[in-house]
């Protein structure tokens, strides 16, 4: 097996069968209802970009989106960005042991590789094992995170075949703000942040930098091969800084960094050994923006994000640059948005020679052409997309999505879509000493049904959708490549199937959140659930105020999911309970505190990895007033 695939756990191939989506509303729509009549706020006001690439208010979406603001992202009290993802409405993660080690984010049953990862408008992505490699993103540096979910390739190109994660870093805005904000935790936890945003006339800036350390603990159980029974720490960096200036009422011009280091411990495969991950994560844009009129307005933005993995002793190391440009342009004519876009997408993977193989590098580009419409009639709303991407390698795919919805009713909305999608193949499961020129891109076609309530702030949803995805890449036996240990081939076929019930309201001062997902993931070729997706999740929030205190709890539960394709794997179901409290000492100095994992339970996120039990941690952060 090729050094890449020992170290690093091998993207599942993802596909969900479930009941019949009739089955399912019929079941969902009396709880629906309720959660209808009693359901609480969210912001009425909220504007959204990832749906369509333009600014929108999130009550007009009609696509399946959630949005999670900075103080929520600190109330959850969480390490990595996964960890924060998993709580929200279908994604689940694995994780090869603590926070600092390899990890998947599955997006409706998708395979991690099937989610576009944008950070201020920089696609981040990895063309050696494909998808962004979740555990580098430093999660204190990011203030606002928006999940689309349901395909997006004729929005955004290759990758999206399940959905979009868009991050956005801190922005300034009025007075000078100085904040900082110190945490210490279980497992001999430290981390600090500081940082200062504001504006100044045209100019608004914003600076941060962050670090953080923990012991951590054994990540492997005793039965594991290879097994070193240490504690398996972490130690993270992060700068992030950003500027954005107004020429004048017309023109405004925005940059934006952020880099982060990560160096994390794991048992290699040497029994008694210990090796360490080490990561490095930058991503830079500048983009220009003009507001012609209240009709018309353009985008230029350019960025380049590099992403490396390295471990040591046991060396192995890969490096992916990728540099993309956008030129954007809106134009509304009456109650009609048009977009058009063209954008282009270099790929670049550098792997030194190690044991296990000779050097590799390899470039590849893709020059695409995007045409949008969003039009709005009478309680009913249409917005098509179509796109058509020419790769360097595989010549033109065309990509399009169509999604109609209906305000039936003030409070009431009706929505269907359908949408295609695909992911070209790396760089390394092609030109690799275990790649196959011969791969074709991965295809997805999905199929997909919503009703939303909303009033006075209250809210719930119920989305069902299919996703047939075809020609999914897996890691076969030798043949068509050079390698001894075996080649990529194109095999899969997978069919995604899933409903999410999802709403929160406020209750006699409670702010009540939940969700329900069903799923049933299913491999069309061998019949059998595919590894390490649970069939059924939930998350449940409740939060109060008493006495000048915050006081919250949260819950989170999975199903029994296989940790392998053949299903002969088990890992057990589990429900996790977290709960906090927060305090503002004086104006502008806030105390935080937290236990999760309050029952000590034991579970896997993958097999023969450990997961952290019971752990608190307490926070002191301030802002200046």
């Amino acid at each position: 097996m090729p050094s890449l695939l020992s170290l690093r756990a091998r993207r599942a191939v993802a596909a969900f069968a479930a009941p019949s989506p009739f089955t399912i509303v019929a079941l969902l729509a009396p709880t629906a209802t309720a959660l209808a009549q009693t359901t609480p706020a969210s912001a009425a006001h909220t504007v959204v970009v990832t749906a369509n690439r333009t600014p929108q208010p999130l009550s007009s979406v009609l696509a399946d989106i959630s949005v999670v603001e900075r103080d929520e992202i600190e109330r959850a009290g969480v390490t990595g960005l996964a960890d924060l993802l998993a709580r929200l409405p279908g994604i689940e993660i694995s994780r090869n042991g603590g926070p600092g080690a390899a990890t998947n984010v599955f997006l409706r049953g998708n395979e991690a590789r099937h989610v576009a990862l944008v950070i201020d408008g920089v696609r981040v992505d990895s063309q050696a094992t494909g998808g962004a490699l979740w555990e580098q993103i430093p999660l204190d540096q990011i203030d606002r995170i928006e999940v689309l979910r349901g395909p997006a390739a004729a929005v955004y190109g290759s990758d999206a075949v399940a959905g979009v994660v868009q991050l956005f870093t801190r922005r300034g805005s009025g007075a000078a703000r100085p904040s900082a904000a110190l945490t210490v935790g279980s497992y001999r936890t430290a981390q600090a942040q500081a940082g200062v945003s504001g504006a100044a006339d045209a100019l608004s800036y914003s600076l941060s930098a962050a670090r953080g350390r923990s012991d951590g603990f054994d990540s492997r159980t005793a039965a594991a091969i290879g097994h070193n029974p240490d504690r398996d720490g972490w130690q993270r960096s992060s700068v992030q800084g950003r500027l954005g200036y107004e020429i004048n009422a017309v023109h405004r011009v925005d940059a934006s960094l952020l880099t982060s280091r990560l160096r994390s411990g794991y048992d290699g495969f040497v029994p008694g050994a210990d090796d360490e991950n080490h990561h490095s994560l930058r991503t830079a844009s500048l983009g220009w923006r003009a507001r012609w009129s209240e009709a018309a307005a353009t985008r230029l933005q350019a960025g380049e994000s590099r992403s490396t993995y390295e471990t040591q002793p046991d060396f192995y190391r890969t490096e992916t640059t990728l540099r993309n440009a956008t030129l954007q342009h809106e134009q509304r004519i009456g109650s009609n948005l048009l977009t058009g876009t063209l954008e282009r997408r270099e790929d670049q993977l550098l792997n030194p020679a190690t044991a296990f193989g000779a050097a590799f590098g390899g470039k590849r580009h893709q020059d695409a052409i995007g045409l949008g419409w969003r039009g709005d009639f009478a309680g009913h709303g249409v917005q098509a997309h179509v796109r058509r991407d020419r790769d360097s390698e595989f010549g033109g795919k065309s990509t399009g999505s169509l999604t109609w919805g209906w305000a039936f009713v003030p409070q009431w909305r009706a929505t269907a879509s359908a949408a295609s999608s695909f992911r070209v193949p790396t760089l390394y499961q092609r030109f690799s000493e275990y790649g196959n020129p011969a791969l074709v891109p991965e295809s997805g076609r999905n199929v997909e049904l919503g009703l939303r309530w909303a009033a006075n702030g209250d809210e719930a949803s119920l989305a069902v959708w299919r996703n047939k995805v075809t020609n999914l890449i897996s890691f076969g036996p030798p043949g068509p490549c050079a390698g001894a240990f075996g080649c990529y081939v194109n095999v899969g076929r997978a069919e995604l199937k899933g409903a999410t019930l999802a709403g929160r309201t406020q209750l006699a001062g409670v702010a009540l959140r939940g969700s329900l997902d069903w799923h049933d993931p299913r491999n069309l070729d061998t019949g059998k659930l595919l590894p390490r997706r649970a069939q059924r999740l939930a998350t449940f929030g409740a939060e109060t105020q008493l006495a000048g205190w915050t006081l919250g709890t949260e819950v989170q539960a999975a199903g029994r999911r296989y940790d392998n394709a053949a299903n002969t794997q088990l890992l057990s179901g589990y429900t996790l309970v977290n709960v906090f409290v927060s305090k503002a000492l004086v104006h502008g100095l806030v105390l935080e505190a937290r236990i999760d994992n309050l029952g000590d339970k034991f579970y896997e996120l993958a097999r023969t990895y450990t997961t952290a039990g019971r752990s608190g941690q307490l926070t002191l952060r301030w802002t200046m007033p």
